[in-house]
């Protein structure tokens, strides 16, 4: 089955990611498989960093870390094939990338109902499933 499978989250939305995170321990605890979790950092644009203070990139970088590991702790897999990270970028090219880096062979993405601005503008979930490498499954929230 599904060996190494990519869950990309949002923080701020984490019950829009729960269904897909069930499902991607479904298919991991079916076919003894890991999982990773992503959380991707929106870039600031570089004329708002002139009013951050210095050390905001970090403290944002430390948040996202500490509540995705929290998200991590509680997967009913073993800790040993549970495991997140953090980049910074956009959300479709950093999920992509990582999908790559880690060979994953199923990236589970949870995505809202379509509305009419989704069909017009598209969205990361579309995005991702137009250009992975491996199999994608959209869980509707």
């Amino acid at each position: 089955m599904f060996r190494t499978i990519l869950v990309p989250v949002d923080l701020g939305e984490i019950g829009a990611a729960q269904p897909a995170l069930d499902k991607a321990v479904e298919l991991a605890e079916s076919g003894e498989g890991s999982i990773r979790l992503i959380y991707v950092r929106a870039i600031v644009p570089v004329t708002y960093m002139e009013f951050m203070p210095p050390a905001f990139d970090q403290e944002q970088q430390d948040e996202a870390e500490k509540k995705l590991a929290e998200l991590a702790a509680q997967v009913s897999l073993p800790a040993e094939r549970v495991s997140a990270v953090v980049r910074l970028g956009s959300v479709y090219n950093e999920v992509l990338d990582e999908a790559e880096k880690i060979g994953a062979d199923l990236v589970v993405i949870g995505s809202h109902r379509p509305s009419m601005a989704t069909y017009l503008l598209g969205s990361n979930a579309a995005t991702i499933v137009r250009h992975a490498r491996c199999s994608v499954l959209v869980v509707r929230a």
